[in-house]
């Protein structure tokens, strides 16, 4: 898949999958790239963490020309990372994001704090933090996602057969001018830079990868308003599209399921270019609490 704003990790969430988003510049996006931002990035979706891993070390590798590249892993590859023990680590966690959203549901919510108490029975060191960025953020992120639909190629001929959200964000997209996008770039990137030291002592950060259940089939779609069907997106995963502008890896985890059968997936960030603790965590609570094999009972 790829993941521009949680793109990987969410229907991973929905369909209780692995999904790593990887940190910038560890896939080229060449001979294309995202012009505006770096956002985007390619990466798996799997049903297992190390057959994820395995899959990003045949995905991972630079392009001559790329504007970022990720370090390599430290120890070999990101698949002998799913098969070691990540050691003791320290973990934040947090519910509620940072965006003028409603909060996560309960189930929500109860996903996280299980996963947090797992993580502490591993003997891993877990406590609460602050939700990366502000409610500045959905704004700025907005232009950004504008402008790079804007400047997607399409064929004039076949545009009408956009969805009406995607025609809407290109017409936005469209009226931006060159200083604004500018200045909303570098806004972005000194908060990254700022976000980026604030959690450097952790390891990992834990947190929701959706705000409630999976929903169903064109539940979110507002054809007839694409400002409400935008805005619907966001308030349904308002936790991904801070690892996109910080460029950290992401990987969603399969964990914990709904009464009725669904799956409810969390979040591990990592360190910028560090893939492989997060792997190694996520193995690791593969390993306690097993997911493969588990399908919800509507199927």
């Amino acid at each position: 898949g790829n993941d521009g704003g949680g793109s990987i990790r969410i229907p991973a969430a929905m369909t209780g999958l692995v999904g790593i988003k990887p940190s910038r510049g560890r896939v080229t996006n060449g001979p294309l790239s995202d012009l505006v931002g770096d956002l985007v990035t390619q990466g798996p979706l799997a049903r297992t963490v190390a057959d994820a891993a395995a899959l990003l070390d045949v995905m991972a590798g630079y392009q001559v020309g790329d504007p970022y590249a990720a370090p390599a892993p430290r120890r070999g590859s990101f698949l002998a990372a799913a098969r070691r023990e990540p050691g003791r680590l320290r973990v934040g966690f947090y519910l509620a994001s940072a965006l003028d959203v409603p909060a996560p549901s309960d189930e929500v919510g109860a996903a996280v704090e299980s996963t947090a108490a797992l993580l502490s029975e591993l003997g891993h060191m877990v406590e609460p933090v602050d939700p990366p960025f502000g409610s500045w953020m959905s704004d700025q992120f907005g232009v950004l996602w504008a402008a790079i639909a804007a400047l997607t190629p399409i064929d004039p001929g076949r545009e009408h057969q956009l969805r009406p959200l995607t025609r809407h964000l290109r017409e936005v997209g469209r009226k931006l001018g060159g200083v604004e996008v500018a200045e909303v770039v570098s806004a972005i990137r000194v908060s990254a830079r700022t976000e980026l030291e604030r959690c450097r002592e952790y390891d990992a950060i834990l947190a929701p990868t959706l705000s409630r259940r999976p929903c169903r089939v064109g539940e979110l779609r507002k054809d007839d308003d694409p400002e409400a069907d935008y805005r619907a997106q966001v308030e349904f995963s308002p936790f991904c599209s801070a690892y996109n502008i910080t460029g950290q890896p992401a990987i969603n985890v399969p964990l914990n399921w709904t009464e009725d059968g669904l799956p409810l997936g969390v979040q591990l960030a990592g360190r910028f270019g560090d893939e492989e603790t997060i792997i190694s965590l996520a193995a690791q609570l593969e390993q306690a609490a097993p997911w493969c094999g588990r399908h919800p009972s509507v199927w």
